[in-house]
């Protein structure tokens, strides 16, 4: 394949792809040398209300004479079938991608049952859910790395890792340009940043077959929504004191801010006995961060609730002293 990698840049009505829907989404296939090959670019007709123009930048015009997603899925299966798919936030872009294409066969195959065969009318045919070989994420990738970031947004995430981009801060000037313009700048800033990340050291990798989605829709590793899942029998014995150290029934919350791979955390608290939790509530015993200063999302709620940090690094050597 002379371009083994796809870029995929989207635009929803939210973050939540179990509510919200796919406004916008381009993509680029390239090689190692960032060369790019095919192209796409769609605006998507949800059938609903998409927003103000400002959030997406498109007329409400436009969006009512496009396309539903369903008229895109196969073009978008052979874009990203057997490629390495490489997305700004995975948990969300994969999530609406995967979202997406299920309504559409789901409403096909819908169709194709209340269908009167007897007139020899075609069934329809969408696509599948794509099937990339793997799934690179940036924004998890530059928090492996180590990078430490009060921004997640795209270019945020470029200009920390060294690349010459626009400002990630909403602008006149960017709000008057043409959609298509901009969601292609950007899908061209995503590829750039997954080379100079994979340049500069290790990337968060998955594949599909270890993603699933979880009660938001986000696609996120088969070990964290299954831990999120897990009814513990053990009593929370409350907040972690480092002199005591880990206990059985503790709930622990871990952030993105990290470099050890979340999955191996989670599996190292569950061995431990302890509970896993996506959100952060006053029952929580300690949260996994790596941010001591300058807090943000669940390690500033933490703080605000009493809740102490540990970093990665640390939680997993107190877990192992916990199983000696």
């Amino acid at each position: 394949m002379t371009h083994p990698f796809v870029a995929v840049h989207v635009q929803a009505t939210g973050i939540h792809p179990s509510t919200g829907r796919l406004l916008t989404i381009d993509a680029v296939t390239f090689d190692d040398a960032g060369t790019t090959g095919e192209e796409f670019h769609a605006v998507l007709n949800t059938g609903g209300d998409p927003g103000p123009r400002h959030m997406h930048g498109v007329d409400f015009e436009e969006f009512e004479q496009a396309a539903r997603f369903s008229r895109h899925l196969k073009t978008l299966d052979k874009l990203i079938d057997d490629r390495t798919l490489v997305v700004h936030d995975a948990p969300k872009v994969w999530g609406f991608i995967v979202s997406e294409a299920r309504r559409a066969m789901n409403a096909a195959a819908r169709a194709n049952r209340s269908r009167n065969r007897g007139r020899g009318r075609r069934r329809q045919r969408v696509g599948h859910v794509p099937r990339p070989v793997a799934i690179i994420d940036t924004l998890a990738s530059a928090f492996q790395q180590g990078t430490t970031l009060r921004d997640t947004r795209l270019y945020a995430v470029a200009q920390s890792v060294g690349l010459d981009t626009p400002d990630p801060a909403a602008s006149v000037e960017r709000a008057q340009r043409p959609e298509a313009e901009t969601s292609r700048e950007a899908t061209l800033v995503l590829v750039e940043t997954y080379r100079a990340l994979r340049d500069a050291g290790e990337l968060l990798t998955r594949t599909p077959e270890n993603l699933t989605a979880d009660r938001f829709g986000l696609q996120r590793s088969l070990v964290r929504v299954d831990a999120e899942k897990d009814d513990t029998e053990v009593p929370n014995p409350g907040v972690y004191d480092p002199a005591v150290g880990i206990a059985a029934g503790m709930e622990f919350v871990v952030t993105d801010d990290i470099q050890v791979d979340p999955n191996e955390l989670i599996e190292a608290g569950l061995g431990a006995g302890m509970t896993y939790s996506e959100k952060l509530t006053r029952t929580a015993s300690l949260v996994v961060s790596n941010v001591t200063s300058d807090l943000r999302g669940k390690a500033m709620h933490a703080e605000r609730k009493g809740i102490p940090l540990i970093s990665d690094k640390d939680f997993l050597a107190v877990v192992a002293r916990a199983q000696k």
